[in-house]
């Protein structure tokens, strides 16, 4: 057994080797050029991220918080009206919901072992007059039940806005995600599946009105310099962001797929450890294992064994948000979402990324069995 071997959690350097060279041109060009704010390498991007999504438009923004709070303001969601979505995901999500001046609203997760997204039946529960939109969060890279949620939306009058963040490329039945509801919104964030270089995102809708609204919030509330028809925001992405990841965007597609490989290595070598809960892939849906999860007895001693042989893991997330310092004003303690507090109780993120090796999933697997039978 090696015991010497080390496997990081994320490995960005070694993902974006291959890529280094036309990246630090690409860095210099930009730099020598001096258009550090929108320009053609904006517009590039928004428009080769359009073509691999299939939708007309698409408008890069400062990151997927300042995306989803954009979508929610340009569906015309606002002060008295409530959204509603999972109580298990990055805090992001329920923020921009807070940010547009509406009331977030909880619900549970999927009962199902290894399925952490929104229960379509909790979620029709929680609908009330006041419900406006929900945001369905395909977390972990797996795609969310949009075949049942969005039959639940439409028969409310419901906006559907896409939390892509953890997903982009991953599938239902062959269509990508984000492409089902009103608004979608993505992240750039390093580690993401399309990872930039800080903090980036981008949106998209399918109403043409909503998209220009859409571009004229993060703009200061305009479409020309001195023209501004409302309110906005500052939240563009940069013309260095933008050009990088137009450089990246052509290697996605192979990297979901090394991940999908990798998740399939881990499933081959963990399937028969009693206790250990996998993650779930339904036969309709194309996982893209932003993070690949499991879940532990004692997350921590298992974390901290790891750790001792060279193993990094991680933890998506350990709260569920009505647990949260931030939403205490909710009233909702312990026991008002118990599939997801039972999972923040045990996930575990094991290492994943599109260079990781079967060796070094190997490894990985060999120490969570001695785990699992010390």
């Amino acid at each position: 057994m090696s015991t010497l071997m080390k496997v990081p959690f994320v490995d960005m350097a070694r993902t974006l080797a291959p890529l280094r060279d036309p990246l630090h041109r690409t860095a210099c060009g930009v730099i020598d050029s001096t258009r550090f704010i929108g320009g053609p390498e904006v517009k590039g991007f928004e428009r080769e991220m359009a073509q691999w999504l299939g939708v007309d438009e698409v408008c890069a923004v400062g990151c997927c918080t300042s995306g989803l709070y954009v979508a929610l303001r340009a569906l015309g969601i606002g002060p008295g009206d409530e959204v509603i979505t999972t109580v298990h995901t990055a805090i992001p999500t329920s923020e921009a919901i807070t940010m547009s001046g509406a009331d977030v609203v909880f619900c549970d997760i999927e009962p199902e072992p290894g399925c952490y997204n929104m229960d379509p039946d909790d979620f029709e529960r929680k609908i009330t007059p006041r419900t406006k939109a929900v945001i369905v969060v395909h977390l972990y890279g797996q795609p969310a039940q949009l075949e049942k949620i969005i039959p639940i939306a439409r028969k409310h009058n419901l906006r559907i806005i896409e939390d892509c963040a953890q997903a982009q490329g991953s599938q239902i039945n062959g269509r990508t995600t984000g492409t089902f509801g009103d608004a979608a919104a993505f992240s750039f964030f390093p580690s993401k599946n399309l990872g930039g270089f800080g903090d980036g995102g981008a949106v998209t809708a399918k109403d043409p009105a909503v998209m220009r609204t859409i571009r004229m919030i993060p703009n200061h509330g305009r479409l020309d310099k001195y023209n501004h028809e409302f309110e906005g925001m500052n939240s563009r992405l940069d013309a260095l962001q933008a050009a990088m990841l137009r450089v990246v965007l052509p290697s996605l597609e192979a990297w979901n797929k090394a991940r999908h490989t990798a998740a399939a290595w881990y499933r081959a070598l963990l399937q028969d450890i009693p206790g250990l809960v996998l993650p779930r892939e339904r036969d309709d849906s194309f996982h893209v294992y932003h993070v690949f999860v499991v879940q532990v007895p004692d997350r921590e001693q298992c974390a901290a064994f790891l750790a001792e042989r060279g193993v990094e893991t991680g933890v998506h997330y350990p709260m569920a948000l009505n647990l949260q310092p931030a939403y205490a004003h909710l009233n909702q303690p312990r026991g008002c979402f118990p599939h997801a507090e039972q999972a923040c109780d045990h996930v575990l993120s094991l290492p994943m990324s599109p260079s990781i090796t079967r060796e070094e999933v190997a490894h990985v697997c060999e120490q969570l069995r001695d785990y699992f039978s010390a």
